[in-house]
């Protein structure tokens, strides 16, 4: 149960960071939440992604911005994304998210990159051991590594109800084709791609199918690994930002990516409270439609 200390700790963070910029009323929070297809089940639109920023050790610094943006997280009932490819950031998640999700909230995803059976069965294993979630609510073939072996695994491993939901990922648009034709395999449940202000290629390739599957969408690369800061540092926000709520251009990037339909989650990676209360942010407020979202490229574009 969360606590009323802990309950006015994370509005307080929240509010801060989120007022801070706050453009007034156009600010007004919707639910902020989206649909799974495959059966109705809602998360929220912004989670967080594990990569690099939970891959640490002895680190107690690092801990405390950790573990406060898991409970920040686990407030939301938020998606939280990770892999063995992330060095140690199962195993950190896991250990943190004892402390900052007692009653499994998140929606937990990670992934299977190894090739073969057994060593893919290994690493499964090995995986829910760390995070510490047996069943796991998403289970993803990294990459799309040794597809067809990996997603027989999972598909295994979903019917006997240790593995809720099927993905597969990448994260270059060299590989939406093969994204696309796994999708319209019809196994899966959600695909995980790169999309971002500018890397856009998913909008015309992998969404469609999404779409036209039934198939959840998480998005990595919202930042386009920080190119999107590089751009923008220093510039203002253009005035029609205010008419979706965006106060950063971290929620101008977000809420441009939430402007598809498809999306259903889009996950940047942090372990800084403040970028992910601001994150959050992001999912609350007016979104964009096409045109705006043209508009927002448009402009982008000019930086």
């Amino acid at each position: 149960m969360h606590t009323p200390s802990r309950r006015r700790f994370l509005a307080t963070l929240g509010a801060a960071v989120i007022a801070a910029h706050s453009p007034g009323p156009l600010a007004a929070a919707p639910s902020g939440r989206r649909r799974i297809p495959r059966d109705g089940r809602t998360v929220p639109a912004i989670g967080l992604g594990t990569w690099q920023a939970f891959d640490y050790a002895d680190d107690a610094a690092a801990d405390r911005d950790a573990l406060a943006t898991l409970k920040l997280l686990a407030d939301a009932a938020g998606v939280v994304d990770s892999s063995p490819m992330y060095g140690r950031s199962e195993a950190v998640l896991g250990r943190l998210l004892r402390d900052a999700d007692p009653e499994r909230a998140v929606f937990v995803a990670t992934k299977v990159w190894t090739r073969g059976k057994s060593e893919g069965r290994a690493q499964i294993d090995e995986s829910m051991r760390l995070i510490g979630r047996d069943p796991i609510d998403l289970l993803q073939i990294h990459n799309l590594s040794d597809y067809d072996t990996q997603l027989a695994t999972v598909l295994e491993l979903k019917a006997a109800g240790r593995v809720r939901y099927a993905g597969a990922t990448h994260y270059t648009a060299g590989a939406h084709a093969e994204l696309v034709r796994a999708i319209e395999g019809g196994k899966l449940d959600f695909v995980q791609v790169n999309y971002s202000l500018r890397e856009r290629e998913a909008a015309r390739t992998v969404f469609p199918a999404a779409r036209a599957n039934g198939v959840a969408v998480l998005v990595n690369r919202p930042f386009a690994e920080g190119d999107v800061f590089r751009a923008t540092k220093g510039k203002p926000l253009p005035d029609f930002a205010r008419e979706i709520g965006a106060a950063s251009w971290a929620q101008y990037a977000l809420k441009f990516i939430l402007g598809e339909a498809a999306v259903t989650c889009a996950i940047p990676g942090t372990r800084n409270p403040k970028h992910c209360a601001d994150n959050l942010g992001a999912a609350t407020g007016p979104m964009p439609d096409a045109a705006l979202c043209r508009r927002m490229a448009e402009h982008f574009d000019t930086l």
